[in-house]
């Protein structure tokens, strides 16, 4: 408790430094009666009197001066839209380096262009619009200051044509998907331009290097001629229609026949204040995680990938830490269908912002399993200039439920329910982060020992990073609607990294990194811990590689088969200890073959020996073909039972991109630990902006004796309407 008080103190002192970074960075934009095409051409008269955003700054490779690559931006406004004009000089098309033309591509894998909008200049939470060099687009919601959710989509328009020296995009951005207070004539903007050619990114505020270009901290002013018009009767109703058939083999069952109508409605209930609602909802063209070979002791996290539970949703997703998350959505609705559900999200005020949601999923008699209902809460409040606290409330409730007396039926939970608190620094310079986070959890019968408590301090300079974080959390804490893969233990993890910048040659960067991650029961005895050294070179041309050196120790508190494929278990409290080393590289983005490659050797449980080698190779057509190939291979030396073990798994993927509108992808997965290959094939029509036609074909078989354990087709309309 004395080190969270500690860092408690760090965290408010850090919080006190001067306002916004770059306020003297200003764009002043003016309001256009003129009809404006968006076709990439600069022919209307606004383009010709609009102020310019030019003498863009370095990022990368170093951020010491102007940058080589010449861009410029103006931007205007009418009732509904905001326009913007982006010239994107000595670019030769012959030249450019385009992954595929599929929406919400690789930043590190594109020349790109991309606007970071803050409405209320929190330097918090905004908006990201960006394309490609070929006008495939990328947009999404920021959050913690920097960070951008690429689930987010809407409708908007952009075109990019093609110079000599250049390459120009426009865009016109509807005022209606923007959420920000009336009034108001002043936002946070920053501007983008990655350049793999001369793998240059610049931004037209300066952004130090450690930082990504999205950091809001660093955004300049876009200052309005006249307050932007509010926009009334914003709403958007997006019905659903699906149809398919599925068969299980093994075991052999009917054919079962899909036809499903849903409905998604969003609705602003202010210009600054959303509300999404769903009805029967649907998530079968998501597509599906990418399989790893387990060998943890404990619960793999596993990225949410439905849209609905992503949009606008970091102020309840991203509470906590990776690994104590009081709510993670992918409790809500994974193979129990979702009946109904509302969110109500977005920004009370420059200082205030809310989330709101509630979910219900369907009675499954057949497992005895009642209705339940998700309810999650949360309030934030915007502190000193960047930092803000948060509280939450979550809570998992049986509908019309009591405890079955029959010993063969299934038993669930009455209720459970969390309540949190954090605090999250963000110093204005974005060079001071943590947070300081409290939890207590509500469970029938489990009434003591329920607390969680954690705190983290992070220091980001150019050269040196360090950190510091603490977690303990309490032998009868639950979430059950969260992540929290351990409970009863206290963690210390300190972290330290050096950068050297040579001053010439191939390499830009390189320096040592120690991190270690030490566990402690509530007696404070060792459960375990991880040292990890690794030293870092990323080249000029943005190549990677690593060496990496790890000491490893694990007393056994549960039984635990180290193969994870049902043999014996080790013996309790037994203890074990070894090392690992082995290197990473990554290549150039630059290159149309791209590859890369890690292995690790070492020892295991029960002075055993553990070789793990994986890889990834891929070949772009560019910008319309991507074919890769990812494999890894993990062996084990274990004495008796478990001798020697072996798993391969080996996804090959096509990412076929005809268009802009057209997409379509194949992933193969070979995953010998669960006896299982899986096909996924979906093809995708964006028939119209944020409407869809998918078509999903799914497979799995047996691997040994091979046969078909089940298949499914699937096709799905979607039609986003705006009344």
């Amino acid at each position: 408790m004395k080190f969270t008080l500690f860092v408690c103190a760090c965290l408010l002192c850090a919080s006190v430094f001067p306002q916004k970074k770059n306020a003297a960075y200003q764009l002043h934009i003016y309001p256009t009666t003129e009809k404006i095409t968006i076709d990439g051409v600069a022919n209307e008269e606004v383009w010709q009197r609009a102020e310019v955003a030019k003498n863009f700054y370095m990022v990368l490779p170093m951020d010491t001066s102007l940058a080589n690559v010449k861009t410029e931006v103006e931007m205007t406004y009418d009732r509904t839209n905001l326009y913007l004009l982006a010239k994107c000089f000595d670019a030769p098309r012959k030249d450019e380096i385009v992954e595929s033309l599929r929406r919400d591509w690789n930043f590190l894998k594109n020349d790109n262009f991309i606007v970071f909008i803050d409405p209320f200049d929190d330097q918090t939470d905004g908006f990201a619009f960006g394309t490609n060099s070929e006008n495939a687009q990328w947009d999404g919601l920021m959050y913690e200051g920097g960070s951008v959710d690429l689930n987010w989509d809407n409708k908007w328009v952009s075109a990019v044509k093609h110079y000599a020296d250049s390459w120009v995009l426009e865009m016109a951005i509807p005022l209606k998907i923007l959420r920000y207070k009336k009034g108001v004539t002043q936002w946070g903007i920053n501007f983008s331009r990655n350049d793999l050619r001369t793998t240059e990114k610049s931004s037209w505020a300066p952004v130090p290097r450690q930082f990504p270009t999205a950091a809001l901290a660093y955004t300049g002013t876009l200052v309005w001629g006249h307050a932007p018009t509010v926009q009334k009767g914003n709403i958007s109703l997006i019905p659903h229609l699906l149809t398919g058939v599925s068969k299980e083999q093994i075991p052999i069952a009917p054919a079962e026949f899909k036809h499903e109508v849903g409905l998604d409605a969003k609705v602003a209930v202010t210009s600054s204040l959303n509300l999404d609602l769903t009805v029967n909802p649907d998530f079968s063209q998501v597509e599906v995680d990418k399989q790893v070979t387990n060998l943890d002791r404990y619960e793999l996290f596993f990225p949410e990938r439905r849209q609905f539970f992503l949009e606008n949703g970091d102020q309840i997703n991203n509470f906590g830490y990776s690994d104590i998350r009081p709510f993670f959505s992918r409790r809500i609705g994974l193979g129990i269908p979702i009946e109904y559900g509302g969110r109500l999200s977005g920004n009370l005020n420059k200082k205030w912002r809310m989330t709101l949601m509630d979910m219900e999923t369907r009675k499954q008699s057949d497992i005895a399993l009642p209705a339940q209902n998700f309810a999650v809460a949360a309030l934030q409040r915007r502190v000193f200039s960047r930092s803000n606290i948060n509280i939450i409330f979550v809570n998992k409730q049986s509908v019309n439920y009591t405890l079955p007396k029959d010993s063969t039926v299934p038993k669930y939970s009455l209720f459970n329910r969390n309540i949190g608190f954090e605090y999250n620094l963000a110093s204005p310079n974005n060079s001071w982060t943590g947070k300081l986070l409290l939890l207590k959890s509500f469970t029938p019968d489990k009434n003591n020992n329920n607390f969680t408590h954690a705190a983290n301090l992070k220091y980001a300079g150019k050269r040196w990073t360090i950190s510091g974080a603490y977690e303990s959390v309490g032998g009868n804490y639950n979430a059950e609607v969260g992540y929290v893969p351990r409970i009863n233990y206290i963690k210390l993890s300190p972290q330290i990294s050096y950068n050297f910048f040579p001053k010439a040659g191939s390499i830009l960067t390189h320096g040592p990194q120690f991190t270690a991650n030490y566990f402690y029961d509530k007696q404070f005895n060792e459960t375990d811990h991880e040292d990890l050294f690794t030293y870092l070179i990323t080249f000029r041309n943005k190549a990677t590689l690593s060496g990496v050196l790890m000491d490893d120790f694990v007393r056994v508190l549960f039984p635990f088969d180290p193969t994870n494929s049902g043999k014996d278990s080790l013996a309790y409290n037994s203890k074990h200890s070894w090392e690992t080393a082995g290197a990473d590289f990554v290549s150039k983005p630059q290159s149309l073959f791209n590859y890369s490659f890690s292995f690790r050797y070492g020892g295991y449980y029960a002075n055993g020996e553990k070789y793990t080698v994986s890889s990834e190779v891929g070949y772009r057509f560019q910008p319309i073909l991507n074919l890769s190939l990812g494999a890894s291979y993990n062996e084990l030396q274990l004495p008796a039972p478990w001798g020697h073990t072996s798993f391969w798994l080996v996804g090959p993927k096509v990412d076929f991109t005809l268009t802009t509108k057209l997409f379509f992808t194949a992933y193969v997965q070979y995953n010998e630990q669960l006896n299982n290959t899986n096909i996924n094939a979906r093809l995708q029509w964006r028939y119209k902006p944020a409407s869809d036609l998918f078509i999903v074909y799914t497979d799995n078989y047996l691997i040994t004796p091979f046969a078909v354990r089940n298949r499914m087709i699937l096709l799905k309309f979607t039609y986003w309407w705006n009344p």
